[in-house]
């Protein structure tokens, strides 16, 4: 059997965090690693979070603490902020050495990994005796629950973020041109918003860390399968996802700027909100950040196209969530500031902020969710059933590094025309069926 990269990280760091005594690293009160046996503590002093999305979440999570520290003043929580592309490896480091927080941010694509290496605390039962109990999105909640592959909730789910089709309407009227609602306009519009002798292009691609669940909602919305897996075997090389991809990677450069190969979510945003590029796929978590680069009048955000015939399939995004990690000495503390932080008026500051869909369901009541008309309008999709979500695999332990390290390299092959999509897709196929066999292996 081939052994991929990843799986090779991944039972390397179960065989760690199963066969040493890890050494404990105080991290505020409580933070240690996940082999050490935490405790409830006294419920006050000082505990640690880490948040997953440092720097682009700081301010609105260091005025929630503030909030909590005021509601709570026996409590002092430090704040530590991990940009999204290194919290996947900053966790596993700290599982392995001994130095993990008492609260952290996960998400749902990297939440079975952590949680098969024993590093996060069931919440089901602390659930169930909270303020929380009844009050979170059943979809969401559902989502964590199949995502961290034990039938158990390890993260309190806190947001949704659906992928969103951002165009600039100052720039599309010029044009003539009709709101991005299809694919077909969608590519209609990329060649003719394209002049690169004037440094215009119609679309920006992501081809840097990330890029990979954007290849996927792109290749899953063109052929319109509508299921990830036929039995054991993943869809993902299936020749109309081959033929969507071979479609949207030839985007590259004919449509889009040739520095995208190496775009994060970060440089993309920047680079459409300060240039003449007409559309943008990301999630909701940049609305804001378009709102202040060109105010509310020259962009729309529409959930992603649809096929000609009005169909809409979408893949799942992550459910983002606060996990209370199992070597925390300080629990009880730990677990207050959670309840806090997933709590109604918590909740819907922090998703205004990031133009998430709230989980606390009074949250998602807020007549600011209105006034986002791309929450709105994604939101309406997620839960009144006008699209088909595939659903990812985010439940395997290796998906997060599948997804990621192991083929972000490949897609910018693909980009540059020294890979093909086929090639690609199927290797992708390859390394999936894999770990869902291993996956089911431990199942039984």
């Amino acid at each position: 059997m081939t052994i991929f990269p990843g799986r090779r990280r991944a039972a390397l760091a179960l065989a760690l965090s199963g066969a040493l005594v890890l050494t404990v690293t105080a991290c505020g009160d409580g933070g240690s690693g996940a082999g050490s046996e935490g405790t409830e503590g006294s419920g006050k002093g000082k505990i640690t979070f880490w948040d997953n999305n440092g720097g682009v979440r700081t301010d609105v999570w260091k005025e929630i603490i503030a909030d909590f520290e005021k509601a709570n003043p026996d409590i002092d929580v430090e704040y530590v902020g991990v940009a999204s592309k290194e919290v996947q490896s900053k966790y596993d480091t700290a599982i392995q050495g001994g130095a993990l927080p008492d609260v952290g941010g996960v998400g749902a694509a990297m939440l079975a990994g952590i949680a098969a290496q024993g590093a996060l605390e069931p919440l089901d039962a602390r659930i169930e005796k909270s303020t929380l109990f009844g009050k979170l999105n059943k979809g969401m909640v559902d989502s964590v629950r199949a995502a961290g592959g034990q039938d158990k909730l390890f993260t309190v789910p806190t947001s949704a973020s659906n992928g969103v089709l951002y165009y600039r309407t100052d720039l599309f009227k010029a044009a003539g041109l009709e709101e991005p609602s299809s694919w077909s306009k969608f590519y209609a519009a990329a060649d003719k918003l394209t002049a690169k002798d004037k440094n215009r292009f119609g679309y920006t691609i992501r081809g840097g860390a990330g890029s990979i669940a954007q290849a996927l909602d792109a290749m899953y919305g063109q052929s319109g399968i509508q299921t990830f897996w036929e039995g054991d075997k993943t869809t993902v090389n299936d020749p109309k996802n081959i033929a969507a991809l071979e479609k949207y990677a030839a985007l590259f450069k004919k449509n889009t700027p040739a520095a995208d190969v190496n775009n994060d979510f970060t440089k993309m945003v920047a680079q459409w909100d300060s240039g003449e590029i007409g559309m943008l796929n990301h999630n909701l978590g940049s609305y804001q950040d378009h709102v202040k680069a060109l105010g509310t009048e020259k962009f729309r955000g529409i959930p992603n196209p649809t096929l000609d015939d009005g169909t809409r399939v979408m893949v799942s995004n992550p459910v983002d969530g606060l996990g209370l990690f199992s070597s925390s000495k300080n629990k009880a503390a730990a677990w207050k500031f959670i309840e806090f932080a997933a709590g109604h008026e918590s909740n819907s500051k922090w998703n205004k902020s990031a133009g998430a869909i709230p989980a606390h369901v009074e949250a998602a009541q807020d007549p600011w969710l209105q006034e986002a008309e791309p929450t709105k309008l994604a939101a309406e999709v997620l839960f009144s059933g006008k699209a088909t979500i595939v659903q990812l695999p985010y439940y395997l332990p290796d998906w997060n590094t599948i997804s990621k390290a192991d083929n972000e390299a490949n897609f910018q092959k693909v980009l540059l025309g020294s890979m093909t999509a086929k090639a690609f897709a199927d290797d992708l196929a390859e390394q999936l069926d894999e770990a869902q066999a291993e996956w089911k292996s431990q199942q039984k």
